[in-house]
């Protein structure tokens, strides 16, 4: 064989090999890449997730700034907040007020029957004026199908309808007026003649001014009746308490007499008795009736004591007691009940006035006798005139003052009294003591199911799972 052949058979031999090789090395590639590829594949998850993590850390972030401004604005706008509501919780009062509005009575009859003579004089007036065609009037002639006639037959059928919407409004004010609407009614009253006249205008017919002051005189005058009807009412039972009160303290005067009149012939018939006894007595037991004697004595005058007591008090009508009472429960610090009882057991009174009318009882700071009861009180109420909670019924006695400037002023009088400036308010405090424990118990039980901060709502996976 030649040298080249041998050459050529060399180089198969080699191409062969080699290609064995590239077959094996290749096989040992791939079983490898199948072997290893999840491992790969992990760490390209890796990679990825890193990078998802440090863009979700630096949005978190933003996140958090985010939150911690806006809690910030509001914890600023809620004490704005705060604030506009109590500052429309006063307007709101004031509001109320001025929608209420203060009356001035534009009458000042003595009786209610002088106000009803009046209403009945202001309808006649009103008929009258609608009889003569001075309640409405027209600024025109009108004509109708030519005729004068027709055209007056047009002009009174309106006049009517006006006159009957008015008079309705009217009617519907007068039904409705109370203390807290009487001007509201009123402007009812002028905004239904405006709206009727405005309607009038294209026949130039027209409620006369004449007309409307008669309407307004005349709700006026019914609402005032109303009021005077109430006072008197109240008058009344005032003066029905007072008798009851009277009946009360010489029921009370008549029983003492008496049991003082029983408790004297009691005594007296065993001191005479005890009297007795000692012509016979002698010693020791003569000493010993001496002293019964010298205590039965005693008793026998104190009994008559009480009775010339009791007989003084029936004879002088004006004397009693003034008492000082508050109720802080009821009405809050420095509000003092002045009043006056010519019970002869004055405390018994406070204790009516504390059994229904007020959810707490009262406690008595004073009771001041004296020979003119009424002329005491009446001093006292009117030295604290202007600090009376209640300035319109001056029979409710309870005024805002302090305990020193009624006793300042009491001892002025030189009289005999004690007062006391302990607050006791037994009831009041236990109750406050009641209602603190419960509402410890609420607050605890909320304390323990809040969070101190807003952060412990979420953690941090629930924050980054919000985004």
């Amino acid at each position: 064989m030649s040298a080249l052949s041998l050459f050529c058979i060399g180089l198969i031999i080699a191409i062969i090999i080699i290609s064995y090789l590239l077959v094996k090395a290749r096989t040992a590639i791939t079983r490898l890449t199948n072997k290893y590829s999840s491992i790969i594949d992990i760490e390209e998850q890796r990679t990825k997730t890193q990078k998802e993590i440090e863009s979700l850390t630096l949005e978190k972030g933003a996140f958090l700034e985010k939150k911690n401004r806006l809690t910030a604005e509001y914890n600023a706008a809620h004490n704005v907040f705060l604030k506009l509501q109590k500052e429309i919780s006063f307007l709101e009062e004031s509001m109320e007020m001025i929608e209420i509005g203060i009356y001035k009575p534009h009458f000042n009859f003595d009786t209610p029957d002088e106000y009803k003579r009046q209403l009945d004089s202001l309808k006649e007036l009103e008929k009258e004026m609608i009889r003569s065609d001075s309640a409405v009037k027209c600024a025109a002639e009108w004509t109708v199908e030519g005729s004068k006639a027709k055209g007056q037959r047009m002009t009174k059928q309106n006049h009517k309808l006006m006159l009957r919407a008015f008079n309705g409004e009217c009617d519907a004010a007068l039904a409705k007026v109370r203390w807290d609407n009487i001007l509201k009614m009123e402007e009812r009253v002028k905004k239904a003649f405006d709206v009727i006249n405005k309607s009038g205008e294209v026949n130039r017919s027209y409620i006369t001014n004449e007309f409307l002051d008669l309407k307004i005189k005349e709700l006026r005058l019914a609402y005032e009746l109303q009021e005077k009807i109430y006072q008197e009412k109240e008058e009344q039972r005032q003066i029905r308490e007072q008798m009851r009160d009277e009946e009360r303290a010489q029921r009370e005067i008549a029983k003492a007499k008496e049991d003082a009149e029983k408790e004297e012939a009691r005594f007296s018939k065993a001191l005479e008795k005890a009297r007795e006894e000692t012509q016979k007595a002698s010693g020791e037991k003569l000493t010993k009736l001496n002293d019964k004697i010298a205590q039965l004595e005693a008793q026998v005058k104190a009994a008559q004591e009480l009775k010339e007591r009791a007989i003084s008090r029936a004879q002088i009508t004006k004397s009693g007691h003034v008492y000082i009472i508050s109720n802080i429960g009821s009405f809050g610090e420095n509000i003092y009940k002045i009043g006056m009882t010519r019970r002869l057991e004055p405390v018994e009174r406070v204790k009516e006035l504390g059994d229904a009318s007020v959810p707490f009882s009262y406690d008595i700071h004073a009771m001041i006798y004296t020979d003119n009861a009424p002329e005491l009180e009446n001093k006292i109420h009117k030295h604290f005139e202007t600090r009376r909670l209640n300035l319109i019924n001056q029979r409710r006695e309870f005024f805002a003052v302090s305990l020193e400037e009624i006793e300042k002023l009491v001892k002025e009088e030189n009289l005999d009294f004690h007062l006391t400036k302990l607050v006791e308010a037994r009831e009041y405090r236990e109750t406050l003591a009641i209602r603190s424990k419960g509402e410890e118990s609420v607050k605890k039980a909320v304390e323990e199911n809040i969070p101190e901060s807003i952060d412990n709502l979420f953690s941090d996976d629930d924050l980054a799972a919000a985004i």
